[in-house]
């Protein structure tokens, strides 16, 4: 084998290893989850804040939490694509936000972590909700999910959590300042 081969067959294994290095997979197919500061760094590089979100229940009992917020079309766009850590980067939630009503659908290509997420109205109201699991790799048609009507604010969290935090018909959803 020439030295130019050797050399070429080299370089073809380093970044072999190098890819296989970023992959937040694993050869069996499950999920390694993130630690929480690196899904944080993750998405505070690529331009997201965190906001103050608050749900008010029927009771008239008022919930506070901090979540990421995706406000930009490129935000919204790359969304929680390859988070891994279901705590979302210490967020547990990231709350995509227009302007104006949208009919604006969700899918989860290239979204590792199951997530559930909730549709909120221009006035804080629940509009509808959904499960979506991760859809698999190397699937081109993956399923969308549509809210029942226009909405404004979408809010994605690991799958389940919707329950823990109220989210539901009954409640108001708001958006407040940076947290």
């Amino acid at each position: 084998m020439t030295r130019r081969a050797v050399g070429v067959i080299g370089l073809v294994a380093l970044l072999l290893i190098a890819v296989g290095c970023g992959s937040s997979g694993s050869a069996n197919g499950k999920i390694t989850p993130q630690s929480t500061s690196a899904a944080e760094a993750s998405l505070r590089s690529s331009g997201f804040t965190k906001v103050t979100l608050r749900i008010r229940h029927a009771d008239g009992s008022t919930e506070v939490r901090c979540v990421w917020l995706a406000d930009t079309e490129v935000e919204r766009g790359r969304g929680l694509k390859e988070i891994t850590d279901p705590s979302i980067g210490g967020g547990e939630a990231m709350v995509f936000l227009w302007a104006l009503d949208t009919t604006a659908t969700f899918g989860m290509k290239d979204t590792l972590l199951p997530l559930s997420i909730a549709w909120i109205d221009s006035v804080g109201a629940f509009v509808s909700s959904a499960d979506m699991d991760p859809c698999p790799a190397g699937t081109t048609n993956c399923p969308l999910f549509p809210a029942a009507r226009p909405y404004r604010l979408a809010i994605e969290m690991a799958q389940g959590r919707l329950q823990d935090w109220g989210i539901g018909p009954d409640v108001t959803v708001t958006l407040a300042e940076a947290c």
